[in-house]
This record gives structure tokens, sequence and C-alpha cells, in this order.
């Protein structure tokens, strides 16, 4: 797997951006400066989470994660401009596309649970703002449980692409936070697995492993921790999602072991 290069080290400084010589990085080049210019004066820092800065990202089954942090609001002009510059560049993005949130710098230190964000967005909300770009604007706000985790990853293993450092920008998230987010998120397992079973495959086996272990996993590392901590019935599943997400071609799974061991996994991992 290519590891994202880290640019002046994950708590540098202004730092330019990564080498180019692949989409990805041209991609998280022109994020960056296009960020810098568009918020200005406003911009706290900008980092990079996910598989990206986990050192397993595969462009047909990923997508590059973005905290934006600002020290104050943005009008809905600027809103908009920074929302078609984010689509701009989706759209040479990766299969899964770009996914950010912007947030405020008084939610980070200290931490707010849930998160309150400004702005938000992923490739799933790609036609609501390009059919109604005003509503989006206005609508796209609110809390996120979700940031909760991506916090916890930006201190343990994020990026700084620009700005202050990750330690001067993000307080502690408190454990109870960070879990109640990571449960939220494979909460629905149970009737999702099928739908989805690459990813909560291996989301449920690294939150799994966080609960025994402490340590911080991305998804692939989460699988192979499965393959040493799990039953060996769940053996193919895992060995089938890790291939999947490793080489981006779609993997068969038993949809009847599937739902097993997401039943499994969830009263293992029930508070």
């Amino acid at each position: 797997m290519i590891r994202q290069k880290e640019i002046n080290g994950k708590n540098g400084r202004n730092t330019p951006g990564p080498e180019t010589g692949d989409d990805r990085n041209e991609i998280i080049r022109q994020f960056t400066v296009r960020s810098a210019g568009i918020l200005k004066e406003k911009l706290t820092g900008i980092y990079l989470h996910g598989s990206a800065a986990m050192g397993c990202y595969q462009p047909k089954k990923s997508d590059l994660d973005f905290v934006v942090v600002v020290n104050d609001a943005l009008t809905d002009a600027g809103k908009r401009e920074y929302m078609d510059m984010v689509l701009e560049l989706d759209a040479d993005g990766p299969a899964k596309g770009i996914e950010m949130s912007i947030v405020t710098r008084d939610v980070c230190n200290p931490f707010v649970y849930p998160t309150p964000y400004i702005l938000h967005y992923s490739r799933m909300h790609t036609e609501w703002y390009r059919t109604n770009p005003e509503d989006y604007i206005r609508k796209m706000n609110g809390a996120d449980k979700d940031l909760a985790a991506h916090f916890t990853v930006i201190r343990s293993r994020g990026i700084c692409l620009y700005g202050l450092p990750v330690c001067e920008v993000f307080g502690e998230v408190p454990e109870k936070d960070y879990l109640d987010s990571i449960r939220d998120d494979v909460s629905g397992a149970g009737e999702e697995i099928n739908d989805n079973p690459m990813y909560l495959i291996l989301n449920l086996s690294r939150v799994l492993g966080y609960l025994k272990e402490k340590k911080i996993l991305s998804k692939r590392e989460g699988g192979i921790w499965g393959l040493k901590n799990l039953p060996g019935k769940y053996h193919p599943l895992l060995l089938a999602a890790l291939e999947e997400y490793g080489n981006g071609t779609e993997a068969r799974y038993d949809p009847e072991l599937a739902r097993d061991y997401a039943a499994y996994m969830l009263r293992q991992i029930a508070p």
C-alpha cells in the first residue's frame, strides 16, 4: 500500500502540499491551496484524515477526507464559493470522492460533542447542491457524531496540510464520546452489512480492536486485527474484505455468514 507522504511532518505549519505525481496528491494540493485562497485570514488549518493519512488509500474504494478549521463563521456567499471549488475538485477525485467538514476552532478545544459543523460535503450530496445550492447552503449545518472519530484520528495519525499544528487546534476527545461515535457508525450493521459488506466487515473489526486494545486502526489494520483475534469461521469474510479493499475489485460474500458476523460483532461491541 502507498502511504500518503507527510508534507513537513504531521504537525507542520503553512506547508505547501504533497508532492504531485498522482491524482490523489494533486487533488490534495489543489484542495489545500484553493481553500487557503478562499478562506484567507479565517482559516486556522486544514487536516487530512482517513485512509490517505493512515497508509491504506485505494482510489477505487477510498475517499479523501478533510477537516477544515476556521476561526469565524462563513457568509453564505463564502460557502457558495467554497462549495463550487470543492465540486470542481471532486469531479476529478477518487471513486468515493471528497468528504470534508468545516468546523469553527472553538468546538475543537475544548471538544464539543456531538460536534457542530458549519458546512459539510460528500459525494452523496452532489446532486442536492447542483440542483438547489441556496437550499444546500442554508441547511447543510448542524452537529455530527462522526467528527469525534475524525478528530481522534487527526490527533493520533492525521496530517496537517496547512495552518496551526494538530496539537494546537484539537483538544482531547473524551473516550466516552469517541466510543459513542464509532459505535453509532456501525449500529446499523445488522440490517446493512449485505448492502455494504466490505466497509462494515472491516469497520466492525477495527471498532472491536479499539475496545480490546485501545488502538486507532485503519480499515486495513482492523481487518488484520480481526484475522488474529476473531473466530476462524469469520476469516473468509475478513480475507475477502481485505482483498477488495486492497485491490479495488468486487468480492463475493456469504450473506448468511455476513449477517451472523454482524450480530456477533455487535454483541461484542455493545456497551
